[in-house]
């Protein structure tokens, strides 16, 4: 028996055939697109990306909405203190509570909670992987809950910094894993964040009398003079070291290490985290081959996450909010906003997650309210 086919009946499957395509067409963009960047029940923030459109104009709100959705989402499913997430916006949101009132009590019941947990470790487990960068990121957080939202130092930031320098090295800095730049690069990294958190701490150094402490902190010191920078951004982390703990480097020194950062301005007013370290320096080089096989490995693009630290970190020197070079890099800020809220910043690591551009954002809007751009809450 022969199927024939009538023209009616060609044209019905042609029509049927061209709709499923025209199902597959529309459904395979939204199959293919990236896992959002973090996830928690109605939160979703979406992948980041270097073609992100920029916003017409620079959103305060958008930018705070990025960083609260990010730090709820990372310490409610993931459960730990990250140094990208969670343990930046620990580290710069307090400090902008004059703009934007304090950060939500949760951010820190989650810190207490933590500190509970790790105090609770062995000590020599607490000296090893993400460990001890964990306890100094959590002693740093509550220094600054402490500086810039109660005001006076709590008995549980007493009890992180003592944590911390309690997991100290012979070497006067702390154990680190060396693969994820620029965060958990090298020990360098985290011996400065130790250093602004017993520097921020309100009070805590010019109180201290435990002899044990004492000299814990003076082989913090004597690390952080006696050990070369590993790299340009290592000195910027020692340079804003410097603007919390006292006669951390000379005033001659704080001037050579500014000249540096100042050096890596680009013609855009903006500054590049890639310029601030050849590829082989990262991570004990195990990122050299990604970097250098960057299109534009010659040439980066300014980032937020740089441009922030860069503005953040000259302004605590004493430079003038005014000072024309430091307006070019407000410039760069305000113009390079994105939609989600975010600025751009091409992670060091992978090109799947891109967490730096966390820290590229709240550094930014640091950088912004230390400029007055950004009105202080009456």
């Amino acid at each position: 028996m022969k199927l024939l086919l009538t023209p009616r009946a060609i044209v019905h499957w042609l029509a049927t055939f061209c709709g499923v395509l025209a199902i597959v067409a529309v459904a395979q963009p939204l199959w293919a697109q990236p896992k959002p960047q973090y996830e928690l029940g109605e939160i979703k923030v979406a992948a980041a990306r270097a073609d992100e459109p920029v916003l017409a104009e620079f959103s305060v709100d958008k930018a705070l909405e990025h960083l609260e959705q990010g730090t709820t989402a990372w310490s409610t499913a993931r459960n730990c203190i990250s140094c990208h997430t969670n343990g930046t916006y620990m580290q710069i949101r307090p400090a902008l509570t004059a703009h934007f009132g304090p950060p939500a009590a949760a951010q820190r019941d989650f810190y207490l909670s933590q500190l509970k947990a790790l105090k609770a470790i062995d000590r020599k487990e607490l000296k090893k992987g993400t460990r001890p960068a964990q306890v100094i990121y959590l002693a740093a957080g509550l220094a600054e809950w402490d500086a810039h939202v109660t005001k006076s130092l709590s008995a549980e930031t007493r009890d992180a910094i003592a944590l911390m320098l309690d997991i100290q090295l012979a070497s006067g800095t702390w154990g680190t894993l060396d693969c994820w730049p620029p965060f958990e690069s090298d020990a360098y990294h985290e011996a400065t964040v130790a250093a602004m958190a017993i520097g921020t701490a309100p009070g805590w150094l010019a109180e201290l009398k435990d002899d044990k402490q004492k000299a814990a902190v003076q082989k913090l010191k004597d690390y952080l003079a006696n050990t070369p920078p590993l790299h340009d951004y290592s000195r910027v982390l020692l340079l804003w070291a410097s603007t919390r703990m006292p006669d951390l480097v000379s005033q001659e020194q704080k001037a050579k290490l500014a000249e540096v950062l100042w050096s890596h301005q680009r013609p855009d007013g903006g500054w590049s985290i890639r310029n601030f370290a050849a590829p082989e320096a990262w991570g004990g080089g195990n990122r050299a081959k990604k970097l250098r096989d960057e299109s534009d490995f010659s040439n980066p693009a300014s980032d937020g996450h740089q441009t922030g630290l860069a503005v953040i970190v000259l302004r605590a020197t004493g430079v003038d909010a005014k000072d024309p070079r430091l307006q070019r890099g407000v410039e760069w800020l305000k113009k390079n906003q994105r939609e989600s809220g975010r600025w751009w910043t091409r992670s060091l690591n992978t090109d799947s997650w891109h967490y730096i551009t966390y820290s590229g954002t709240a550094y930014p809007l640091m950088a912004l309210a230390a400029c007055g751009e950004i009105p202080v809450k009456q």
